[in-house]
């Protein structure tokens, strides 16, 4: 019989136990996605020591054996796309909280499947002697770069016990901190900034009326815009500097518009032609209303966890008048895997100013009107003529549109990393 019971309670010396236990779980998606709470059953498998002696430092396993939710029919859910984070509890002898969390590592998730999560690790030092139970807690489904926070709504019993001997030289009582893995909130796909500031590269004007004295290259400054991007998953915050460059081509300008820095990685393996990036530029001064500007389809996959590169966006400006026409950054629009993220700027500034000479059919004018070969209004018109430029490895805004899965209300959009004010 005792025999028996110290199999039960796991206590024989240094052996492993796992055990698993079940509880009532609500996950709760992100906000501004028109999504319910998900109310669900999950069950978890801790694996830890049976015994061991104070001051060692012990490996603990989460293992998911069944999720909250299966995975609803909306999106299938990439191949490594999901990473869980978590909290396990430590009482009786010690009282603490264990950092856990798993690597980026599951299956191809089809819609309306079962969920896949990773197991998850943490690691406890022990201060104590005595019997430490381990209790499974609140939990995060981090899907490529958004979170779905799920906890328990009801009291979860224990799922391990740990024997605690006093080693040498220990008290053999009291209660203290434990080691533990990074805190789950931190995980590392949750947006993180990334500083860019812009510094003037030349003067950002063109001096000559009109004709422009025969210059044909105008370098216009770095400007910082703050943009609020709307995905269908809901609203971010994001800072990126840009530059505004011409080369004149008769009574016409080609520009291209420089992103200077990049903001996100790509948080899984993003195909060939995937992405594409569109700008409206805005017209100020003598001038008015907006030119389009593009950028071509990436050529090449985008690795895991590599920046996002895109190639410079390019456009035609017809000028609409005469005088001191300006160009400033206005809204980006992001067109990635059959979704659109959509950013305007808070506010803007002007990278290009240009002394115009009017064209026939020109950008000026507004009211919806614009032209077949270039300028076009910010209510209407096609997009500007492209090409690749030069700059085809600058890293830009990483902003690929937000496309929804859920796991249990977990997630996933991509969008770029908040910048530091």
């Amino acid at each position: 019989m005792l025999t028996g019971a110290a199999v039960l309670l796991g206590v024989s010396a240094g052996q492993a136990q796992a055990a698993e236990v079940a509880y009532a779980t609500k996950c709760v998606p992100p906000s501004g996605i028109g999504l319910p709470d998900v109310n669900g059953t999950t069950k978890v498998e801790i694996t830890a020591p049976a015994t061991a002696k104070v001051g060692d430092t012990v490996d603990v396993v989460w293992k998911f054996t069944q999720a909250a939710s299966k995975n609803p029919d909306i999106i299938d859910l990439p191949a490594n796309s999901v990473q869980p984070s978590g909290t396990l509890k430590t009482a009786g002898a010690q009282t603490a909280d264990i950092a856990m969390q798993g690597p980026r590592e599951n299956p191809a998730i089809p819609k309306g499947g079962a969920m896949t999560l990773s197991d998850m690790k943490g690691t406890l030092k022990l201060t104590a002697a005595g019997q430490v139970t381990l209790t499974p807690d609140a939990y995060v489904v981090n899907a490529l770069s958004t979170d779905t926070k799920c906890a328990p709504t009801e009291a979860v019993q224990p799922a391990a016990t740990i024997t605690v001997t006093a080693g040498e030289g220990s008290s053999g009582s009291g209660s203290g901190s434990p080691s533990t893995s990074p805190d789950p909130s931190q995980s590392q796909s949750q947006s993180s900034s990334a500083s860019a500031s812009g510094t003037p590269s030349t003067s950002p004007s063109a001096s000559e009326s009109g004709g422009d004295g025969g210059q044909t290259d105008f370098t216009g400054k770095v400007v910082d815009i703050p943009y609020t991007c709307q995905s269908p998953i809901g609203e971010k915050k994001a800072t990126s500097p840009i530059q505004i460059n011409a080369k004149k081509s008769g009574g016409s300008y080609d520009l291209t518009v420089q992103f200077k820095k990049s903001v996100m990685d790509s948080p899984i393996d993003i195909p060939a032609g995937k992405v594409k990036p569109t700008m409206q530029i805005v017209l100020g001064g003598a001038d008015e209303g907006s030119v389009t500007v593009e950028g071509p389809l990436n050529s090449e996959p985008i690795p895991q966890n590599e920046p996002i590169e895109i190639p410079d966006l390019t456009g035609v400006y017809k000028p609409g008048a005469t005088g001191e026409s300006t160009l400033s950054p206005g809204v980006l629009t992001i067109e990635a895997m059959g979704t659109t993220t959509t950013c305007t700027p808070d506010s803007t500034a002007v990278s290009l100013t240009l002394d115009t000479a009017e064209q026939a059919s020109g950008a000026s004018g507004g009211s919806g009107s614009s032209s077949s070969s270039g300028g076009s209004t910010s209510t209407s018109g096609g997009l500007a003529e492209t090409g690749s430029g030069d700059h085809g490895t600058l890293k830009a805004l990483g902003l690929v549109a937000g496309t929804a899965i859920l796991l249990g209300g977990a997630v996933f959009t991509f969008m770029p990393r908040r910048r530091a004010s």
